[in-house]
């Protein structure tokens, strides 16, 4: 988290304050430029990190092994919209057909907490996501569905509160319609118990 510069966030944090009419020094404010600047170091850590170094290490399958499908379900997801720098939170679930490695489990929500800690657009996201599993692991096969609210359509302009936005990126294997199909339906399985 060291890449964010919480002097100028604070900086900026106070003069925006003052910008809507509030007094910066007034009791309930006068911490809210380090609070700021703590969050903004939070929701941005993934600025200029390689989600492939969280790839790196894999386990090789074994002869006679098939490779079958991985599917990591309900990862929680938080990330900032570009366009308004409000929240958009939601679900991740990550699919991939090994080819000659996997990873450890704990890898592919990294994958995606590291790429959602930058401002982002939902779509991107899904894409970078798809992208990081494919090259870092040589996957055969990749699919990412992201199913999100957007503080940006649910607390401002439109105010849908219960508005979702999903998007599905899929590669290899997994861009082939039927393909992709079964690897749905064994992540909706899980929504249904």
């Amino acid at each position: 988290m060291s890449g964010v510069d919480r002097e100028r966030i604070e900086a900026a944090t106070r003069e925006l304050l003052a910008a809507i009419g509030e007094s910066v020094d007034r009791a309930g404010l006068e911490n809210t430029p380090q609070r700021v600047a703590e969050a903004y170091a939070e929701f941005f850590y993934g600025v200029g990190e390689d989600p492939l170094e969280l790839l790196g290490e894999g386990i090789p399958l074994e002869e006679g092994d098939s490779g079958e499908i991985v599917i990591v379900r309900d990862i929680a997801l938080r990330s900032m919209c570009e366009h308004h720098l409000l929240p958009f939170l939601g679900t991740a679930h990550v699919a991939y057909a090994p080819h000659e490695r996997v990873v450890g489990l704990g890898r592919i929500p990294r994958v995606v907490d590291v790429l959602a800690a930058r401002p982002q657009v939902q779509e991107r996201l899904g894409e970078q996501i798809a992208d990081a599993i494919s090259t870092g692991l040589e996957a055969a096969g990749v699919l990412v569905i992201i199913d999100a609210a957007h503080s940006c359509v649910t607390a401002r302009g439109t105010q849908q509160a219960r508005s979702t936005t999903v998007t599905l990126a899929s590669r290899g294997t997994f861009a082939d319609p039927i393909q992709r199909a079964e690897v749905v339906a064994l992540i909706a399985r899980g929504d249904a118990s």
